[in-house]
């Protein structure tokens, strides 16, 4: 991949370009995720996720353009790492590129991760940065782990 990737902070301008990547048919199939409506979209980032304290948001730039999302959050005693790219950016090396950049600024360890196992390219991605599959539950998401 020649594009250049990289991290910064999400600020509330990048909000509008989020939306939108998450109303992608294909990738809300791939992920057994929803598209949220617009308001409860920006309210769960406002609060839950820009408003938490304990998480960490990053914004993933291609070559100056916001090309998704990667973001670390405290659920039940563990924390997990999820990301959203918009499906321009897919098949490019994007993905892996920005988690192996956001994993060298995140200390936590274990670290997982849910994707659904239809998700075979997100699973793919994971386990190209280190982690590994602990199980599937009944509802075909896939639990991985990262331990060092």
């Amino acid at each position: 991949m020649g594009a250049e990737v990289r991290l910064r902070d999400v600020v509330d301008a990048d909000l509008e370009t989020l939306f939108a990547q998450e109303q992608e048919p294909e990738a809300n199939r791939l992920a057994h995720f929803p598209a949220r409506p617009r308001d409860a979209f920006l309210a769960h980032w406002r609060t839950r996720i820009l408003g938490n304290p304990d998480g960490r948001a990053q914004a993933v730039e291609v070559d100056g353009e916001l090309a998704g999302s990667i973001v670390a959050w405290w659920q039940d005693g563990r924390r997990f790492v999820g990301y959203w790219f918009g499906r321009a950016f897919w098949g490019r090396g994007v993905g892996t590129a920005a988690l192996r950049l956001f994993l060298a600024g995140e200390a936590a360890r274990p670290l997982y991760a849910d994707p659904h196992a239809d998700n075979v390219a997100s699973v793919r991605l994971l386990e190209k940065c280190g982690f590994r599959r602990e199980g599937t539950n009944e509802d075909g998401f896939v639990t991985l782990v990262l331990r060092d």
